[in-house]
């Protein structure tokens, strides 16, 4: 067994090295490289984006961006959505209360602090195209991933679903014809931490490819159950795999068919009792013997998509794609697990079963040369599911039980053209968009009690209907200030759906639902690329005007699950991005990141008309967080080549519960150290490469969630972990 520091300094010694090494090289007094370093990089890499549904450099899209490439996501070990937790600034990513493996996502203060399956996302979470509606489930890793692009600020005119806080697209690895290959990557850690991830291509014939790829991994969980059933309390178990099939009979038509299953069997993570801020608890290891029946979570995630793609011009693009996906989620967590009280202070589980269907169809094109570039679609979403709730709270002898459903439809035409007139010498470019949707949501509700092992006594049933329409335009000017120097300005309005509140405090309340919110947001930015290309930096500012935000409102003091969803607020939301990348010498590249947010709100009403703007604050906004990263691949030597990389992330204090009546829930600022070394290109064993890498190196104790469960609560993040991975291509 490693001891607990050992790979930890070995990893910061072989960084060492790595240094040392890079220095005698360059001195004349070292190894002599048995290559050239040709292959190292000189220059800052060009990144290209589908962020605006056609393939261009990251410098030419005007949109706030951070796009990560297969070699990065390696680097800082991202395989899904919770792995972004550190790398974007500006984007925050915690836990569910209620479940592990549901993601609640903000980006730039906005987002949605609830797992309700009548209400949606207020950023919209993609998978190749395909809008993934509920957020249960996205804790998961994605088997074969290629790229990830975080897109910031309001999205709806080229993407299927509206989103006011951002977009985040997956990409996955398209199979490749004509050629066969296959990759294998082997992990082992501490808190016995283990993952298999694999993919092999299997062409078929020239003109059809099939790439088979899976993911499962492991770890143990930092608390042990001193109670029963499941031994500890976060324990991971994930696996993810997909089918991806691609038929291309000729240059101008293709067609992509991809099943994907990802499965969830996570153990509930730890609530832990906490003091209010300042103050800080220790990180617990064992929960309470008093702690019963504690079960495993199960999500169960798959999909099929349908990609066509035609071409019957050079200047004329023809898509669709459809899908459809499933849902199934059982979720259990036990609160405060048994350290206040005699027994927990409460019990949740509950079900939800939904499945989605979505059709999109798009047409992209240019007239005139390149001076005229459009998008225009059609857009089809409908889906159904279904959730029952049971909380069973060990200070009474009252249960309650809940039962909702949904059928939800949703429609939407968008277009987007892009204009460059050849007067201004190609350097103006004049974009205009717009979106139409219409937002059909229909809910029902069952509440029942039950006392002791007495009789079910429903207590009140309603139902919902109600249709929304939006129009929601887009406006950017960019030019080409000098080569490699691009700006932008940018307006426009971010629109999500209304709907119903399953926490609502009456029946009548509940079928009242609530409207639409929406936010314009004006954006001014600049990327550039400087000094033959060696020095990258983009930077954007940003402030939002939003009206009509869905705020919760808690309505009985008594009791923290009943809250009231009223469109009761309008805020301002200002703030900047800037992402800075340099490579002062062949082989080593220095990053930083950087986000500022000043999310405040300017007026909020209660259910009587009342002004209670002072008792609330945003969530998951910090007003600081930033990322640095020193990567450094040295000359190829005659037993390999070796490549260090080192990150640092920080964000200040953020609140985490909106309210602050009952004292403010704050999660204080962290820092958190993370490394990889990796040797490749070995001689003796080609197309092999061996990594060392730790995460959290300096061991920081800090929450990834803090809210009120009856009394105050906390999810701690990870502590320290290690381990050392085993990639082979062929």
């Amino acid at each position: 067994m490693i001891g607990k520091f050992a790979l930890a300094h070995a990893t910061s010694s072989l960084l060492v090295l790595v240094l040392a090494s890079a220095a005698h090289a360059q001195a004349g007094t070292g190894v002599p490289p048995a290559v050239d370093d040709a292959a190292r990089p000189a220059a800052v890499q060009d990144i290209v984006v589908t962020a605006e549904k056609r393939s261009e450099s990251l410098q030419k899209t005007p949109i706030s961006i951070v796009a990560l490439t297969s070699a990065a996501l390696e680097t800082r070990n991202i395989n899904g959505l919770n792995d972004l937790r550190s790398v974007v600034p500006n984007l925050q990513l915690t836990p569910h209360p209620n479940s592990g493996g549901t993601t609640q996502v903000f980006m730039r203060g906005v987002g949605l602090n609830d797992d309700q399956i009548t209400q949606d996302p207020s950023v919209a979470i993609y998978v190749d195209g395909v809008y993934v509606a509920r957020s249960q489930g996205l804790a998961t890793d994605i088997a074969d991933l290629e790229r990830v692009e975080v897109l910031r600020g309001p999205q709806g005119t080229l993407y299927g679903r509206n989103a006011t806080g951002g977009a985040i697209n997956f990409i996955t690895r398209r199979p490749t014809l004509g050629q066969w290959g296959g990759r294998i990557t082997l992990d082992a850690g501490n808190y016995d931490y283990r993952r298999v991830k694999g993919s092999i291509n299997v062409p078929i014939g020239q003109t059809i490819a099939i790439d088979l790829s899976y993911l499962g991994m492991g770890q143990h969980g930092f608390v042990k159950n001193a109670g029963t059933q499941v031994a500890r309390f976060g324990d991971k178990d994930r696996h993810a795999l997909r089918a991806d099939a691609l038929w291309k009979p000729s240059n101008s038509f293709s067609l992509r068919y991809v099943y994907d299953r990802s499965i969830i069997d996570d153990t509930p993570a730890f609530i832990a009792a906490v003091p209010l801020f300042p103050a800080v608890a220790d990180r617990p290891t064992t929960g309470a013997k008093t702690v019963s029946d504690l079960l495993r979570n199960h999500i169960t995630s798959q999909g099929h998509a349908l990609t066509g793609e035609w071409q019957p011009t050079d200047d004329i693009t023809v898509r669709s794609i459809t899908a459809y996906r499933e849902l199934s989620n059982f979720q259990n967590e036990n609160y405060l697990a048994g350290v206040l009280r005699p027994q927990p202070l409460q019990r949740n589980r509950g079900e939800i079963h939904q499945h989605q269907f979505s059709e999109e169809l798009q047409l992209l094109g240019k007239l005139f040369g390149d001076q005229l570039n459009y998008v225009v679609g059609g857009y089809y979403f409908s889906e159904n599911g279904r959730s029952s709730s049971a909380n069973l709270p060990t200070t009474t002898t009252v249960t309650t039980y809940g039962g909702n459903s949904i059928d939800n439809s949703a429609f939407a035409a968008f277009g987007q053209v892009s204009w460059t007139p050849a007067l201004a010498g190609d350097r103006l470019h004049f974009t205009i968009g717009a979106r139409y949707s219409r937002d059909r949501r229909e809910a029902t509700k069952t509440q029942a009690t039950q006392t002791g092992s007495g009789p079910i006594i429903n207590t009140g049933s309603g139902a919902g209907q109600r249709v929304f329409h939006d129009f929601s335009p887009s406006f950017i000017l960019a030019f080409d200030a000098a080569p490699g120097v691009n700006l932008y300005a940018k307006a426009v309005r971010g629109y999500k759906s209304g709907g119903f509140n399953l926490r609502a405090s009456s029946i009548a309340r509940f079928e009242q639902g609530f409207a639409p919110e929406n936010l314009w947001s004006y954006e001014l930015g600049a990327k550039t690329l400087l000094f033959d290309n060696s020095l990258r930096v983009n930077v954007a500012a940003f402030t939002s005007d939003y009206r009509d935000i869905q705020v919760n409102v808690q309505s009985d003091p008594t009791n923290i699950r009943i809250t009231d969803v009223l469109n009761a607020g309008a805020a301002t939301v200002k703030g900047v991005e800037a992402d800075v990348a340099l490579v002062p010498l062949r082989g080593l590249t220095l990053s930083a990141n950087y986000g500022y947010l000043d999310a405040r709100y300017d007026r909020i009403r209660d259910a009587s008309g009342a002004d209670v703007t002072s008792q609330f604050r945003f969530i998951n906004a910090p007003h600081n967080s930033f990322s640095l990263e020193a990567n450094y691949e040295t000359p190829r030597f005659s037993f390999g080549r070796l490549a260090g990389d080192v990150n640092y992330n920080w964000q200040s204090k953020e609140y985490s519960v909106s309210s602050v009546t009952g004292g403010a829930y704050i999660i204080g600022s962290r820092g958190l150290l993370n490394a990889r070394l990796t040797l490749s290109d070995m001689p003796l064993v080609k197309g092999v490469k061996i990594s060392l890498f730790g995460q959290n190196l300096t061991d920081r104790k800090y929450y990834v969630a803090h809210f009120n469960a009856g009394a105050p609560a906390a999810i701690f993040g990870e502590p320290r972990t290690y381990g050392i991975e085993l990639t082979g291509t062929f």
